[in-house]
């Protein structure tokens, strides 16, 4: 949903504290997803159900048209752990391993540890969850191989 907003432009119009502002909060994923339901939820409110409706169903529209029977629909952290229970396996921990840049430009590096079979991998990303779906990803990639 937030790339959606980014594309609508949301964030340039949100009224953020110094902080947020600072810190990159216009293009934050939660941010933009939020404010993109606060918008629904405002069309909602002053025109009906069925004008949210039509706005959203124009927006998501391509999106869905996008999207290919038989691809992932999930993320890789949710792939593996359903992969990992599916085994009766125990769940992967992450770990955050570094923290680096300013704090509008931050890099991280995530691991992913696994117990059993034993794997351990790393992942990097502009946003820490981004690096634990990266790790997540290989963690999968190897165990399916």
């Amino acid at each position: 949903m937030h790339q959606l907003a980014l594309g609508l432009n949301v964030g340039g119009a949100l009224r953020l504290g110094e902080g947020e502002l600072k810190s990159g909060g216009a293009l934050r994923p939660s941010i933009l997803a939020d404010a993109l339901e606060a918008l629904f939820g405002a069309i909602y409110l002053d025109a009906g159900f069925l004008a949210a409706q039509a706005v959203i169903d124009r927006l998501y529209a391509p999106l869905l048209a996008t999207l290919k029977p038989g691809e992932f629909q999930k993320d890789a952290k949710t792939r593996l752990q359903e992969w990992l229970q599916g085994r009766k396996k125990p769940l992967p921990r992450y770990q955050l391993l570094e923290a680096t840049g300013a704090a509008h430009e931050q890099r991280f590096e995530v691991a992913c540890q696994i117990e059993s079979p034993s794997l351990r991998t790393v992942g990097h990303g502009p946003s820490r969850r981004i690096a634990e779906q990266v790790a997540a990803d290989k963690a999968l990639k190897e165990l399916t191989a």
